[in-house]
């Protein structure tokens, strides 16, 4: 029996960093570029680039969300798939120094997923995928047998809709509590395949702008993203807003919390998982919104000051620190 079992994405992950790497800010012509942020991230066409000593970590939802439970010290394991290559030796190796339950059924043909992350000077990323075998889970590789735990926390990617249907069920009839930060492919599901998803979540992690595509609700109004969510999920809704915090709601408050300040931003990657687990884990620990944001926040801050998806993830231990003691929090009623 887990504590906890994260399910979804696991890539292979090399950071590269070079102060040769620029950032580029011109919404007018990039935009006409197909640049649709008006950002791009440049360097010397046609020419060699020299690069910090790269860095090879473990990455993905499932995988960020993992490290986080086990330095929390919970029982932890994680279902994600990965291909038949030495990618996936380096994972199970890894997750297994962290003290991580791994199940990771292999793709014959498909290589395990792979992520190279350019950074910039200033903590700014570029980041080239290879999704692989992570979205290729069958219902018949999953040990079902073996998934018992308090918590599930989904970080499902391009998993199918069909495979992910029959894990929920299953979890929800054993009484597993679940989380899920939807990704892109789930929050473009059809409307009455998200909302059965929905209803069956005691938590869901997104962010401002996906929780206004999710909920239909113009972005600007934000007391009505939550009152969106709570018709669609019966647990709580968290929203991240970058900078600005985060907001949850239970359906009767919305608790807002602010951001602990970072000492030097090196790495943005991984921020919202670290988010979105660390607040689970608050939640498995004290079962108090109020404490869940402040490990959350605490935990994401951590996670943008080194580099590595999950690298800054606090321990138990390191939440105890001073520093984390205080955030602005605030609630009032929905």
């Amino acid at each position: 029996m887990f504590d906890v079992i994260t399910i979804g994405t696991v890539t292979r992950d090399v950071f590269l960093s070079s102060s040769l790497f620029k950032v580029l800010r011109d919404p007018e012509h990039l935009a006409r570029l197909g640049f649709k942020t008006g950002e791009a991230e440049c360097f010397a066409f046609g020419s060699k680039l020299d690069v910090g000593e790269p860095l090879f970590t473990v990455g993905g939802g499932a995988a960020n969300a993992a490290v986080t439970f086990a330095r929390q010290g919970f029982r932890t394991a994680m279902l994600a798939k990965v291909g038949d290559d030495a990618s996936a030796d380096s994972v199970f190796a890894q997750l297994k120094r962290e003290k991580i339950t791994a199940f990771l059924p292999r793709h014959r043909k498909e290589g395990t997923g792979y992520s190279t992350i350019l950074l910039t000077p200033g903590g700014e990323r570029t980041i080239l995928v290879y999704r692989g075998a992570s979205g290729t889970l069958e219902k018949k590789e999953v040990p079902f047998s073996k998934l018992g735990a308090r918590w599930a926390y989904i970080a499902p990617g391009e998993i199918p809709f069909s495979v992910m249907e029959e894990i929920v069920t299953r979890l929800k009839k054993a009484g597993v509590k679940i989380a899920m930060n939807p990704s892109k492919d789930y929050l473009s599901l059809k409307k009455e395949k998200l909302e059965w998803l929905f209803s069956r979540l005691d938590l869901v992690s997104v962010n401002k702008e996906e929780a206004s595509y999710a909920t239909g609700v113009p972005y600007g109004n934000e007391r009505g993203i939550f009152k969106k969510f709570d018709d669609m999920v019966p647990g709580i809704a968290l929203v991240t807003d970058g900078p600005r915090g985060a907001i949850a709601s239970d359906g009767s408050y919305l608790y807002r919390a602010g951001v602990f300040k970072e000492k030097k931003i090196l790495d943005r990657t991984g921020a919202g998982d670290a988010f979105g687990s660390g607040f689970v884990a608050g939640l498995m620990r004290k079962n108090d919104v109020h404490y869940a944001l402040r490990l959350a926040s605490a935990n994401a801050t951590s996670v943008v000051e080194r580099v590595g998806g999950a690298s800054g993830a606090l321990a138990a231990r390191e939440f105890s620190a001073k520093r984390w003691s205080f955030l602005n929090l605030d609630v009032e009623k929905l």
